[in-house]
């Protein structure tokens, strides 16, 4: 009975790390027969586990969705990632699921050995999460893309892009990228025949989902997030200039709060195309940048940066025209 008992927690961990399994994939994992691993999904389905089976030669089992839900298998560092994961999303980018993410917190900490709840409690203690300022995602939307993702399902949707123009898109789905203000899918766009990137808080799923694709060859996941990254930071600006910076391409690169394609012109000099919403609020920001550079072909930011001049040599007049007035510095 305990060997039994032991395989069936085997068995069952196995059926929730995979979606789709064969019975002859389960038997050789277990070092069982066939016929052992249908016996041991009928005492699963009489525990309340909702195993569903597919017929033929290729059939096998998935672990469904049921009316309650069953107890979950977790390792140590699994667990400790999920209540890292509801501390997160408390305060995180996603609508209407504060207060349940605390609540599945608690319930966790309840079972969770000693051991781990020091881990998590750590965690708590010391790690301060800033509220998200940016647009929140419904969940049920977020967890249709991840389950089309998984699944490799097409997606049909309604989408507004930024400029506020609306169109219907029909999309193989293959990634979610959190940026920790906003949420973004990259998926193949069927209609234009290329790689999108789309903004998930401005998608409205039309259900069902499509049928199933099969998947294209992906870059490298850095690679995906850096792209997404670039391409965030280009579709919210109203304004880009070129600029050339009279130093090395590593020193921009270092100053620049998000990732931006800088091209090297030699050993002291790179190119980049910053942008902003306003000519002025990117003036200041090349002023971080602790170095010289040359505004090529972009008469306003020029403008810019000759307003925030006047007024920085009329801070400097008023400045020496009432001196200090003798206060003690205290460091």
């Amino acid at each position: 009975m305990l060997e039994t008992s032991a395989r069936l927690l085997r068995l069952l961990s196995l059926l929730q790390a995979r979606r789709d399994w064969t019975s002859a994939e389960l038997a050789t994992r277990l070092g069982v027969t066939t016929r052992t691993i249908r016996n041991d999904i009928g005492r699963l389905r009489a525990l309340g586990y909702p195993v569903d089976a597919r017929p033929g030669v290729a059939g096998g089992y998935r672990l469904g969705s049921g009316g309650a839900l069953p107890p979950l298998l977790l390792e140590d560092d699994e667990a400790v990632a999920v209540a890292i994961g509801l501390r997160t999303a408390a305060s995180g980018s996603i609508a209407g699921i504060e207060e349940t993410s605390m609540r599945a917190l608690a319930k966790l900490q309840q079972v969770l050995p000693s051991r781990l709840r020091h881990r998590v409690s750590a965690f708590q203690s010391y790690a301060l999460p800033m509220p998200s300022r940016g647009s929140q995602v419904d969940p049920d939307v977020l967890t249709l893309i991840a389950g089309a993702c998984r699944d490799h399902e097409r997606l049909r949707f309604d989408y507004r892009a930024h400029s506020g123009a609306a169109s219907r898109r029909s999309v193989e789905p293959y990634r979610l990228v959190n940026d920790r203000r906003r949420w973004y899918l990259v998926a193949w766009d069927m209609d234009r025949d290329a790689w999108r990137t789309f903004r998930v808080d401005r998608i409205e799923p039309r259900t069902p989902t499509g049928p199933r694709f099969t998947p294209r060859a992906l870059p490298p996941d850095p690679e995906i997030t850096a792209q997404v990254a670039r391409g965030a930071g280009e579709a919210t600006w109203r304004y880009r200039a070129r600029v050339i910076v009279h130093a090395p391409a590593s020193h921009v690169r270092d100053r620049l709060p998000i990732p931006v394609e800088v091209q090297s012109l030699g050993e002291n000099r790179c190119a980049f195309e910053p942008g902003s919403d306003h000519p002025e609020m990117l003036a200041l920001y090349l002023g971080l940048l602790g170095a010289d550079f040359t505004i090529v072909d972009s008469p306003e930011l020029v403008d810019a940066l000759r307003t925030l001049a006047s007024r920085y040599e009329r801070a400097i007049d008023s400045s020496r025209r009432h001196p200090s007035s003798g206060r003690a510095h205290i460091e």
